[in-house]
């Protein structure tokens, strides 16, 4: 049996020899290794031998096993030295030749405002929160005070969806307040999240689409009252426009979760066409806010005799527009990457308020 595995090898040598590049190996690996093969076959046969002619077969079966390995490595890694040398010898860089562009991906104006706002509110110690976007209707309605004969609540506004086994209907949410019914209802006061996410609402035209971000601000814990309001969002609005002296007035409004309610007006001039932002004649609605209603409260397990809170919210593709001067809504969805490479943003030049982001979030 020894004779036979020397001239295996002898063999299996010769074989080497002839060789002269890669494929050519491999056909004699094959031939010695594969399924069928010389090598394989004896291996199989140490089943039909003696104990004592196993202990000297299979020491030298293996042995040659090994043995030819590293010679097809030896010669594969010889083929593919010459191979590369060759090329060398008859190719070229030309390294004077100026380096193809590369065109950098950058992030799209929603990303952008949704970040800086969340920085802002961070350092305000405000926490993010997050829910579901398919949303159960009553805590996207009826734990928000919003009745059943509610506008809100029509066909033409939601989008519906069918109803769970158990009958609870389900909607895609108009707005991301179910995600402070879902705080209010597992956490107790004090409270203090920002809601930052996606809503969907049937309408489409310059300054409506049907599917568009949102981001929500509560508080709630004892004796907050509207003076907090009114200091958080000044503190806002003067550091997202980046205007210390911006004017800003609070108008009565009416929403439903709110009591009392008011529109935040932002000051403004228009002139030949053109909108600034700051000082001037005119005013323009910037968001929603109020006193949490007690109603509200009370449907979330909350003693409105003791907590009290504000909740406030903003279109943050709407905030984008009035910032950086985007004419039309419906463009931030239409994927132009022409459009994008102008109002998009460099993700490693931010502004230097982003810096608090990681410090902000979460405490």
């Amino acid at each position: 049996m020894t004779q036979e595995i020397e001239m295996i090898w002898k063999d299996a040598e010769a074989a080497l020899q002839k060789t002269t590049s890669v494929e050519e190996l491999e056909n004699v690996r094959i031939s010695f290794l594969g399924k069928k093969g010389t090598i394989t076959q004896q291996l199989k046969t140490l089943g039909r031998l003696t104990p004592e002619e196993r202990q000297v077969v299979a020491p030298a079966l293996n042995q040659l096993k090994t043995k030819l390995l590293s010679s097809l490595q030896e010669k594969k890694e010889a083929f593919e030295t010459a191979s590369l040398n060759e090329k060398l010898k008859t190719e070229s860089l030309d390294i004077s030749l100026p380096a193809q562009p590369l065109d950098a991906g950058s992030l799209h104006p929603t990303r952008q405002v949704m970040h800086e706002v969340i920085s802002i509110f961070g350092q305000m110690g405000f926490t993010v929160a997050e829910g579901p976007e398919v949303e159960e209707d009553t805590k996207n309605f009826d734990l928000l005070n919003i009745p059943s004969h509610h506008p809100a609540r029509q066909m033409q506004d939601t989008f519906y969806l069918p109803d769970r086994e158990d009958g609870q209907k389900m909607v895609l949410r108009t707005h991301t307040s179910p995600v402070q019914i879902r705080t209010m209802l597992t956490q107790e006061p004090p409270i203090q999240i920002i809601v930052p996410g996606r809503v969907y609402r049937s309408d489409y035209d310059m300054t409506h689409t049907p599917m568009f971000h949102q981001v929500e601000a509560l508080m709630i814990g004892e004796n907050i009252n509207m003076g907090h309001l009114k200091g958080c969002l000044v503190s806002f609005l003067t550091a997202f426009f980046g205007i210390n002296d911006l004017p800003v007035r609070f108008r009565p409004s009416y929403f439903p979760f709110t009591e009392p309610s008011a529109e935040v007006d932002i000051g403004c001039s228009r002139k030949d066409g053109t909108l600034k932002i700051g000082a001037g004649d005119d005013w323009m609605e910037i968001l929603g806010c109020g006193m949490v209603h007690p109603n509200v409260l009370e449907n979330c397990g909350i003693d409105a005799k003791r907590y009290q809170g504000f909740a406030l919210g903003m279109g943050v593709e709407r905030m984008a527009m009035l910032k950086y001067g985007i004419p039309d809504l419906r463009t931030f969805f239409e994927g132009d990457l022409n459009w994008h490479k102008h109002y998009g943003f460099n993700a490693f030049d931010a502004p230097s308020f982003l810096n608090g982001l990681a410090g902000g979030i979460g405490r």
